[in-house]
């Protein structure tokens, strides 16, 4: 498969291909769109099941992070890249240090961080190689581990999700699934058992999900079993392009609202979210809160009380969006995509 061929492929400015056999390095970076600044975006790594799945995710996730940004009100563009790879096996500096050298070619006008299978640490390992990371724990305008504000602007989102399809104020007593407790999955639920609502948790790995049943007392189920959990709230914060025809049918949940990137596998799947009156709030919207924090550190002058200030207007955007779905009888991400569409063609 071509990049141009790519079904995923929506006028990206650059999509490039890194490799370095003697680190195991095999990567790719796609930058979507710069009208409103350098591009930022996490590197993940995963052991994908073919080159075309890596492509087709960085493709995705870019273009998402571009409309994140918008939305966000943020002056950067969409960018994403991925490591293929078993974080847990393959990682190495070498690895790391090589990637953060092919960021370094670009000359600034892509900004990592962390992602799903890379973290602060791994973050800081690129950067003895490049200036053009976000996300480190030390330094005059440092921003660390964005987890906590992604978690928090989720949380934002969720209220006002809540709110407009349940009629509820708070989330106290509702039942919520959480899908995937990694670092930002872990402090959702962290921040659900503290407005005392009661937690349903899968995840592949045991651990994980043990953790939440001893810390929160969570309900554990297995993976699979997740999407047909009773529950008022969905909240994905695994991979993306979950929602789709075969577990749509299955959700038992009135609101979807989660910190994964990319849930929908395809648009289409939002319209029919909203046709068996599932209210979706997009990710992208919802899950800025890491961008948001992040971005005190890419311009220079971190502040974190300001960053926690930002990410609480993620939940009056939310607001605008399901009001005007409401009002145009559309999906939300159908709504949102416009929005930031809007956005990007002023700054053009």
């Amino acid at each position: 498969m071509t990049v141009f061929g790519a079904p995923e492929y929506a006028g990206h400015e650059l999509v490039l291909h890194g490799s370095d056999p003697a680190v195991g390095l095999r990567a790719i970076i796609a930058i979507h769109d710069t009208s409103l600044g350098p591009a930022v975006g996490g590197c993940r790594m995963w052991p994908y099941e073919s080159d075309e799945a890596a492509l087709r995710d960085v493709l995705r996730l870019s273009r998402a992070m571009t409309y994140k940004c918008a939305l966000a009100g943020l002056p950067f563009g969409g960018g994403k890249s991925v490591i293929l790879g078993d974080p847990r096996a393959d990682k190495s500096d070498s690895l790391l240090e090589r990637f953060g050298r092919l960021v370094d070619l670009l000359g600034g006008i892509y900004r990592v961080g962390e992602d799903v299978g890379i973290g602060s640490a791994d973050v800081e390992v690129m950067a003895r190689a490049t200036r053009h990371v976000a996300g480190i724990r030390q330094g005059e305008h440092a921003s660390g581990d964005p987890s906590p504000f992604t978690a928090r602007g989720v949380l934002v989102g969720m209220r006002i999700a809540v709110h407009h399809q349940l009629g509820r104020r708070d989330l106290k007593g509702l039942r919520i699934a959480v899908q995937g407790v990694g670092s930002v999955g872990a402090e959702l639920c962290r921040l659900l058992h503290t407005e005392g609502a009661t937690l349903v948790v899968a995840d592949r790995d045991p651990q994980r999900a043990r953790y939440a049943t001893e810390s929160w007392g969570a309900e554990t189920v297995p993976p699979e079993a997740i999407w047909e959990a009773p529950v008022d709230v969905f909240a994905p914060c695994a991979l993306g392009a979950v929602l789709d025809d075969r577990t749509i049918p299955r959700l038992r949940a009135s609101v979807v609202a989660g910190a994964a990137n990319d849930q929908l596998a395809e648009n289409r799947h939002g319209d029919e979210l909203r046709r068996r009156q599932i209210l979706y709030a997009p990710d992208y919207v919802i899950n800025a809160g890491g961008v948001i924090n992040g971005s005190g550190e890419i311009l220079g002058h971190y502040d974190p009380a300001e960053a926690w200030r930002r990410v609480e207007r993620i939940g009056p955007r939310l607001e605008e969006i399901l009001r005007l779905s409401d009002l145009e009888g559309v999906a939300p991400n159908r709504v949102a995509d416009a929005m930031a569409e809007k956005i990007l063609a002023a700054a053009r």
